[in-house]
C-alpha cells in the first residue's frame, strides 16, 4: 500500500465510498463522478501504479480482475445489455489516480469513437 495513495485508503477501508464487491485482492466501488448510469471503479488492494508496470509474475491478477468485473455486470444487471471495460494509463490516456483501475460503464449506450 502507498501511504499517499486515495484508492489504497479506500481499500484499506479509511476513505469511505460505496463498495459493491470485495474480496482478499480486489474490492470495487462506484464512482463519485459518474460518466454512465453504472460506473464502478475494480482496483487491486496490491499498489501497482499503472498497467504496463504489470509483469509476467504479477500478470495472472489481470485475469482474476476481470472475472471479478464479470461478476459485477451480472449484478448489475447490464451484462445482456452491454458495458464497457476501460483501464486508462498515464496522463494522455487518462489515468488521473496512479493505482490500476478498471472502469466498468453500462446502463447507457456506449458510443464510438470514445473520446
Amino acid at each position: 500500500m502507498a501511504d499517499d495513495c486515495i484508492f489504497c485508503s479506500i481499500a484499506n477501508g479509511d476513505i469511505p465510498s460505496e463498495k459493491v464487491y470485495e474480496n482478499d485482492e480486489f474490492c470495487a466501488f462506484r464512482d463519485i463522478n459518474p460518466g454512465a448510469p453504472v460506473h464502478i471503479l475494480v482496483i487491486p488492494k496490491q499498489h501497482i501504479e499503472r498497467i504496463t508496470d504489470v509483469t509476467p509474475d504479477s500478470g495472472p491478477f489481470i485475469g482474476r480482475m476481470i472475472l471479478v468485473a464479470n461478476r459485477i455486470v451480472q449484478d448489475e444487471g447490464i451484462s445482456d445489455s452491454g458495458f464497457r471495460y476501460v483501464i486508462n494509463c498515464n496522463r494522455d490516456g487518462g489515468q488521473e489516480v496512479y493505482h490500476i483501475h478498471m472502469h466498468i460503464l453500462g446502463g447507457r449506450h456506449m458510443g464510438w469513437p470514445p473520446g
